[in-house]
């Protein structure tokens, strides 16, 4: 294990000072994509999709709960599947109190194709009070490219509404939502990082946040939907 050299107070300094400016330097960029992305246009949703949620059926207006703005997590659980996708499930952990969300007019809601006795046994479990509908019997998975020839892929989407009409506006898959992994940002800061160098996938550690300690549990680097070890991406 490689780890740093000792240096005196006054060379830590000045080298801080040297990755302080490629840190504000990302930092400017990633302001600039974030103010590039409310320029990209949007798409009116002409289906009409049904979920089934804890109060009953739901249209995707429905999923606003009276908001402008809905952010949907893509959550990889199948019909055929006991239990959500471990990296799923680990940004799952990371989205925190939705207050926060909803104070700027936007709804959180997680989506999944398992049926929603599944989902509430599991979001029961993980000690989760995230909303979670399914999406069972619709195409919205299909539709919205998280359900493919090659298996589920996670992801993140976003609508906008006028009250009436929903808009498609953004989506991100694979490592795109890394972002929302907050444990690997504090790990970022860390002079052993993710510490995923020697092993043969970086997705090996992950668990659910119960198993950890259960080599046997689960990690993300089984595909959940045809039972092949090879991580969708």
């Amino acid at each position: 294990m490689k780890l740093p050299r000792v240096a005196t107070r006054e060379e830590w300094l000045q080298a801080r000072k040297e990755l302080l400016a490629k840190e504000k330097e990302l930092t400017r960029l990633r302001d600039e994509v974030a103010a590039a992305r409310p320029g990209l246009p949007m798409v009116k949703v002409g289906k009409e999709y049904v979920f089934e949620g804890p109060d009953g059926k739901a249209t995707l207006l429905d999923l606003f709960e009276g908001r402008r703005q809905l952010i949907i997590r893509h959550f990889m659980f199948g019909p055929d599947q006991e239990e959500g996708c471990v990296g799923c499930s680990m940004q799952a952990d990371s989205v925190g109190h939705l207050s926060h969300i909803h104070a700027r007019e936007t709804t959180f809601v997680m989506v999944s194709r398992a049926q929603l006795s599944k989902l509430t046994a599991f979001r029961e479990r993980m000690g989760w009070s995230i909303p979670w509908v399914s999406s069972h019997e619709t195409d919205f998975n299909q539709d919205f490219h998280v359900t493919t020839d090659q298996g589920e892929l996670p992801g993140v989407s976003v609508f906008l509404t006028d009250g009436t009409d929903v808009f498609h506006t953004y989506s991100v898959f694979d490592r795109g939502g890394e972002i929302f992994k907050n444990f690997y940002n504090y790990l970022d800061l860390t002079p052993l990082g993710r510490q995923e160098a020697d092993l043969e996938r970086p997705w090996d550690w992950w668990r659910h946040h119960d198993k950890y300690g259960d080599e046997a549990a689960p990690t993300a680097g089984r595909n959940w939907w045809n039972g092949t070890d090879k991580f969708v991406s």
